[in-house]
Protein backbone atom coordinates (compact mmCIF):
# COMPACT_ATOMS: atom_id res chain seq x y z
CA UNK A 1 0.00 0.00 0.00
CA UNK A 2 1.76 3.18 -1.11
CA UNK A 3 1.60 6.08 1.30
CA UNK A 4 3.36 8.72 3.35
CA UNK A 5 6.46 7.70 5.35
CA UNK A 6 6.31 7.42 9.15
CA UNK A 7 8.70 8.09 12.03
CA UNK A 8 9.10 7.69 15.80
CA UNK A 9 5.73 7.89 17.57
CA UNK A 10 3.72 6.32 14.76
CA UNK A 11 0.89 4.08 16.02
CA UNK A 12 0.87 0.41 15.01
CA UNK A 13 -1.30 -2.64 15.69
CA UNK A 14 -0.37 -6.32 15.65
CA UNK A 15 -3.14 -8.76 14.76
CA UNK A 16 -3.36 -11.35 16.16
CA UNK A 17 -1.40 -10.14 19.15
CA UNK A 18 0.87 -12.11 21.47
CA UNK A 19 -2.13 -13.47 23.44
CA UNK A 20 -4.71 -13.53 20.63
CA UNK A 21 -6.55 -10.18 20.48
CA UNK A 22 -4.77 -7.37 18.60
CA UNK A 23 -1.97 -5.56 20.45
CA UNK A 24 -1.24 -1.85 19.98
CA UNK A 25 1.98 0.11 20.17
CA UNK A 26 4.21 2.84 18.75
CA UNK A 27 7.51 2.99 16.89
CA UNK A 28 10.18 3.99 19.44
CA UNK A 29 13.51 3.43 17.68
CA UNK A 30 14.71 3.83 14.09
CA UNK A 31 18.06 2.28 13.07
CA UNK A 32 18.98 4.93 10.49
CA UNK A 33 19.39 8.67 11.04
CA UNK A 34 20.50 10.10 7.68
CA UNK A 35 17.05 10.38 6.03
CA UNK A 36 14.70 12.66 7.94
CA UNK A 37 11.40 14.49 7.58
CA UNK A 38 10.63 17.49 9.79
CA UNK A 39 13.80 16.65 11.74
CA UNK A 40 12.77 13.07 12.63
CA UNK A 41 14.34 9.92 11.14
CA UNK A 42 12.17 8.02 8.66
CA UNK A 43 11.22 4.54 9.91
CA UNK A 44 12.44 1.48 8.04
CA UNK A 45 12.21 -2.26 8.52
CA UNK A 46 14.41 -3.06 11.51
CA UNK A 47 12.79 -0.29 13.57
CA UNK A 48 11.61 -1.23 17.07
CA UNK A 49 8.02 -0.92 18.31
CA UNK A 50 6.95 -0.77 21.96
CA UNK A 51 3.86 -2.96 22.05
CA UNK A 52 1.32 -3.51 24.84
CA UNK A 53 -0.26 -6.93 25.29
CA UNK A 54 -4.02 -6.41 25.04
CA UNK A 55 -4.80 -9.15 27.58
CA UNK A 56 -2.23 -8.63 30.35
CA UNK A 57 -1.17 -5.03 29.70
CA UNK A 58 2.48 -6.07 29.72
CA UNK A 59 4.77 -4.05 27.42
CA UNK A 60 7.14 -5.83 25.03
CA UNK A 61 9.49 -4.75 22.22
CA UNK A 62 8.80 -5.90 18.67
CA UNK A 63 11.40 -5.47 15.91
CA UNK A 64 9.79 -4.84 12.53
CA UNK A 65 10.63 -7.67 10.16
CA UNK A 66 11.84 -7.06 6.60
CA UNK A 67 9.07 -5.40 4.65
CA UNK A 68 7.76 -1.98 3.73
CA UNK A 69 8.46 -0.29 0.44
CA UNK A 70 10.16 -2.21 -2.34
CA UNK A 71 10.91 0.93 -4.33
CA UNK A 72 12.47 3.10 -1.56
CA UNK A 73 15.07 1.68 0.80
CA UNK A 74 17.35 3.36 3.31
CA UNK A 75 20.56 1.56 4.28
CA UNK A 76 19.11 -1.59 2.66
CA UNK A 77 15.86 -1.51 4.66
CA UNK A 78 12.44 -0.80 3.18
CA UNK A 79 10.80 2.54 4.05
CA UNK A 80 7.71 2.16 6.27
CA UNK A 81 4.55 3.97 5.18
CA UNK A 82 1.05 4.59 6.49
CA UNK A 83 -1.05 1.54 5.61
CA UNK A 84 1.82 -0.96 5.28
CA UNK A 85 0.98 -4.48 6.47
CA UNK A 86 4.09 -6.42 7.48
CA UNK A 87 4.22 -10.06 8.66
CA UNK A 88 5.88 -9.71 12.07
CA UNK A 89 6.11 -11.87 15.21
CA UNK A 90 2.87 -13.80 15.77
CA UNK A 91 0.78 -11.81 13.26
CA UNK A 92 0.64 -8.91 10.83
CA UNK A 93 1.79 -5.42 11.85
CA UNK A 94 -0.38 -2.58 10.47
CA UNK A 95 1.22 0.88 10.32
CA UNK A 96 -1.50 3.38 11.25
CA UNK A 97 0.15 6.82 11.37
CA UNK A 98 0.37 9.74 11.67
CA UNK A 99 2.74 10.28 8.75
CA UNK A 100 6.08 12.00 9.31
CA UNK A 101 5.18 14.55 6.68
CA UNK A 102 2.29 15.19 4.32
CA UNK A 103 4.38 16.40 1.38
CA UNK A 104 6.25 13.12 0.68
CA UNK A 105 4.55 10.02 -0.68
CA UNK A 106 6.08 6.74 -1.88
CA UNK A 107 3.88 5.59 -4.74
CA UNK A 108 5.76 2.32 -5.28
CA UNK A 109 4.40 -1.13 -4.58
CA UNK A 110 4.56 -2.73 -1.10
Amino acid sequence: MPGAPVTIGCAVTLSPGAAGPPDSGVIIQVPQAFATAAGLPLATSGSICQMVNSVSGAPYPLPIAPGGSTSVSLAGNGLLRVGDQIPCGPGVLLVLGPPATAFIADLGSP
